[in-house]
């Protein structure tokens, strides 16, 4: 195919899949916001209270903030293109896709580039969300941007091996329940993973979301509990890895011809 040709069933797979989540916005985006709304009242208003300063000058709210907005980057983008391609999977209308002329590539990205942009839609909705309850000092803007959408891509690409290898609609909840939820709530959210004794910090730091959680947090407070370098590593690293391996399993089939 042209470029052309591919910048245009790129545009064709990115519409339907911005289409499907605007369709639907009462489930892609109502329950983060929601469920968002209600960290902020319980953790950052009424617990945050009592707790104070995490670190000095910055408040207990301000410091969960660039915490909760990760988390529901991570969320959404992993479970949007793991529900929206395994529900291709299950319609059969992916081996249309597989058969056409359209590279690998195009397919992935497309899927991903939707994937991304429901994770930017909810991370603006509880950003402005958290400024109802407090303000936030944006220190470094290209770390912000540059580490939500790095994220954002690494969990999209995570979804969407989870949506080959899955075999049943069940298999698209066990991961998020049993995987990402804990690595999340262990990832720095709610707490700074200096305060932990040992072996528990240095155990944590072999959790990808710790790196994603402070590199956020660097960009919006200007403090973190990790190296940028390492941080920006372990985001490129997966993002690679993830990549080859989304990529392997287009170009083999694996999962998806029967």
């Amino acid at each position: 195919m042209s470029t052309n040709a591919n910048l245009i069933a790129l545009g064709t797979i990115t519409r339907r899949e911005v289409v499907r989540i605007l369709r639907i916005w009462m489930q892609t985006l109502l329950p983060s916001a929601i469920t968002m709304t209600l960290y902020f009242v319980i953790f950052g208003r009424m617990v945050g209270s009592r707790i104070g300063d995490i670190v000095p000058g910055i408040g207990y709210i301000d410091y969960i903030v660039p915490g909760l907005i990760m988390m529901a980057v991570i969320t959404n983008s992993y479970g949007n293109i793991s529900s929206s391609f395994f529900g291709a999977k299950f319609g059969r209308h992916v081996e249309e896709m597989l058969a056409s002329p359209m590279p690998s590539w195009v397919i992935l990205a497309g899927y991903i580039l939707g994937a991304v942009l429901r994770g930017l839609l909810v991370a603006a909705i509880v950003l402005v969300i958290s400024l109802f309850f407090t303000r936030i000092h944006l220190y470094h803007p290209w770390v912000t941007i540059s580490t939500i959408l790095l994220t954002s891509i690494v969990f999209s690409l995570a979804g969407f091996a989870n949506a080959v290898y899955a075999k049943k609609f069940d298999d698209i909840a066990l991961v998020p329940t049993f995987v990402l939820a804990p690595l999340t709530y262990l990832g720095g959210v709610f707490y700074s993973v200096n305060q932990l004794g040992s072996p528990w910090r240095e155990i944590s730091h072999a959790n990808p979301i710790l790196y994603m959680v402070n590199a956020f947090r660097y960009g919006l407070l200007g403090i973190s509990d990790i190296s940028m370098g390492v941080a920006y590593a372990v985001m490129i690293g997966f993002a690679v890895v993830l990549g080859a391996l989304g990529m392997y399993l287009l170009e083999r089939g694996i999962g998806l011809r029967s």
